[in-house]
């Protein structure tokens, strides 16, 4: 074989490796489904055990399915921190990506479903269309930080009911930043025990409408001239400012409870007091056990 041959079949090796490489890092950073998003659907339920949720004081869908990026330190941390609420305040939580639960008679097994950063087209138009009037007959919602990007467009219902508006994207360069975050509405059942601000890091996003103007009650917001809110890359700079900036609300949707919040991107996020408080006194609102369960305004009263 001449030098010319082994040289090419040495640099065909390499670009091999280096493209099976990129392709793993791509998986490992959870972007596969940015490159190779997916309209895939479960259609066979798993088996939920009969007496699940018997005697529970909440019974919780834990929901991370994701056909586009998967936040996989911040779902698993997010699983965990339900699973530890649960044995301290005797909830029933029962963790899925199986789309095939969005049935009307398996979801009235549930008070409360959370979307764990799930992302993506992930159900069927009927599996959809379930889960809307489950919530709109009584069910209760949170949505955290990726059930609040870009990749739900496809279900018009779900983006224009529960979240503000147009996603424009995250912070980029730096990916996360710390920044002061504000409690808006003191009275609200959700920020009970929280302290009036503290200092948080997260992948900030951004839309093209505030929660306010959309007509949520805001509960949190970021204070932009904390942080940089800027898309920045290969030469470019976009920026994201937005002004009133909220990052948590809560709605009624028909005689449900709706709530969402950005913050959730890194695992560490669960382990803060402030963060693991909102997320438990979420699920009792969203239950209807915290408080006041729904109404025009309860922000501010």
């Amino acid at each position: 074989m001449s030098k010319a041959k082994k040289l090419a079949k040495v640099l065909g090796v390499v670009a091999l490796l280096w493209l099976l490489g990129s392709l793993v890092f791509i998986w490992w950073i959870g972007a596969w489904g940015i490159l190779f998003p997916s309209d895939a659907y479960d259609t066979i339920p798993p088996q939920i055990a009969s007496d699940f949720g018997e005697g529970a004081a909440v019974r919780v869908l834990v929901f991370s399915k994701t056909n586009s990026f998967r936040h996989t330190e911040g779902i698993a941390a997010a699983h965990a921190l339900f699973d530890r609420i649960a044995e301290r305040r005797n909830w029933a939580v029962y963790h899925s990506e199986n789309s095939a639960l969005f049935d009307a008679d398996l979801l009235e097994r549930f008070d409360v479903v959370v979307f764990a950063s799930a992302s993506g087209n992930f159900a069927s138009d009927e599996q959809d269309l379930a889960f809307q009037k489950w919530l709109e007959t009584g069910g209760g919602w949170i949505g955290i930080h990726a059930a609040g990007d870009g990749s739900h467009a496809a279900w018009t219902w779900y983006a224009n009911t529960l979240i503000s508006g147009e996603y424009l994207g995250h912070i980029l360069g730096p990916q996360t930043q710390q920044a002061r975050v504000v409690v808006e509405a003191r009275n609200h059942p959700v920020t009970r025990g929280l302290p009036t601000e503290f200092q948080h890091e997260e992948e900030w996003y951004s839309w093209d409408r505030g929660a306010r103007e959309a007509g949520f009650d805001v509960l949190l917001t970021v204070d932009e001239s904390s942080y940089e809110p800027w898309i920045r890359g290969m030469g470019q700079e976009k920026d994201i400012r937005m002004t009133d900036h909220p990052i948590v609300w809560s709605r009624c949707v028909g005689s449900g409870r709706a709530l969402y919040s950005a913050m959730g991107h890194w695992g560490a996020a669960y382990e803060t007091d402030y963060y693991a408080r909102l997320l438990e006194n979420a699920v009792e609102w969203a239950s209807g056990n915290g408080g006041e369960i729904c109404g025009p305004g309860i922000a501010a009263r």
